[in-house]
C-alpha cells in the first residue's frame, strides 16, 4: 500500500471513529432508557397516566440548547411530586437524569 493511500485510509478511519463517538450519546441514552425501564411506562403501549416518549420529547424540545433549562428539567424529573412520587425517577442519578432529558430534548431517537 502506498504512503498517501495509507494516510487517507487512516484519516478516514479516524473520521469514522469520531462520527461514531458523536452518534453515541443518543444511542447510549436510548439504551439507558431501555435499561432503566422508561419504556415500561412511556413506551408502546404506555401506561394510562404516563405520557408517551413522543410527548415527553416534544415537551423537552422547548429547552433544547438551554443548558440551565435542561438541568432544571432533570432536577424536576428526579424530584417528582408529593402527590405522585415516581420511585424510578427518584432513583436516577443527577447525571443520568440530565442525559435522559438531553436525549429527550433532541427527539428521543
Amino acid at each position: 500500500m502506498n504512503k498517501s493511500l495509507l494516510v487517507t485510509s487512516t484519516c478516514l478511519s479516524g473520521l469514522a471513529a469520531a462520527l461514531c463517538l458523536l452518534a453515541q450519546p443518543a444511542s447510549a441514552s436510548q439504551q439507558m432508557a431501555a435499561d432503566m425501564g422508561c419504556y415500561n411506562c412511556h413506551g408502546s403501549p404506555k401506561l394510562q397516566t404516563a405520557p408517551s416518549m413522543a410527548s415527553l420529547a416534544e415537551h423537552a424540545a422547548k429547552a433544547r440548547g438551554d443548558d440551565e433549562a435542561l438541568k432544571k428539567r432533570a432536577q424536576k424529573l428526579r424530584a417528582g411530586s408529593a402527590l405522585h412520587p415516581i420511585a424510578a425517577h427518584e432513583r436516577l442519578s443527577p447525571e443520568a437524569a440530565e442525559l435522559l432529558v438531553r436525549w429527550l430534548s433532541e427527539g428521543a431517537k
